[in-house]
């Protein structure tokens, strides 16, 4: 009996993830979608169809064979984009809707926050931070911030 939830996993000709089921059966255009994608990344990954419906669930991403991993992996980094938020530079108002100038791991970058909801906390100080286009600011340790950013950002807390 296979360790693998399917027989093959790769790329087409066209970039879209291929998932060959264990009765051989070839889905075109897998998406991975993490179980737990902030609390657990390497537990639980179901291998969704282009329909919507699980074809495979991986268990722990770590225990699949280096080429698959690396796959998924891959795939996973270009769906799951969250910038890692440096420094907060300045923001236009302490209410909100308010933009904020922030310093990224990708370079500065101007980010609306919508609400105050939108900020949520996490454990050991981590924060996951939604900007009004749904994009996902992480910080992983506010107090590990700088002075000035720290400040500005109680302001929202």
């Amino acid at each position: 009996m296979s360790l693998l939830p399917f027989r093959d996993l790769h790329l087409d000709a066209f970039g879209k993830l291929v998932l060959t089921d264990l009765n051989g059966d070839a889905h075109v255009g897998v998406t991975p979608v993490r179980a737990h994608p902030i609390s657990a990344p390497d537990e639980g990954l179901s291998l969704v169809g282009s329909h919507g419906h699980e074809l495979a669930w991986v268990e722990r991403v770590s225990d699949l064979p280096e080429a698959p991993r690396r796959l998924l992996e891959a795939e996973l980094a270009a769906r799951e984009f969250h910038p890692v938020m440096k420094r907060l530079i300045s923001v236009n108002t302490f209410g909100t809707p308010s933009t904020w100038r922030i310093e990224t791991d990708r370079g500065e970058v101007d980010f609306v926050l919508k609400s105050e909801e939108d900020i949520r906390r996490l454990e050991g100080g981590r924060l996951l931070i939604t900007s009004s286009h749904g994009v996902q600011l992480e910080v992983p340790d506010r107090w590990a911030l700088d002075k000035p950013s720290k400040k500005l950002l109680e302001r929202f807390l």
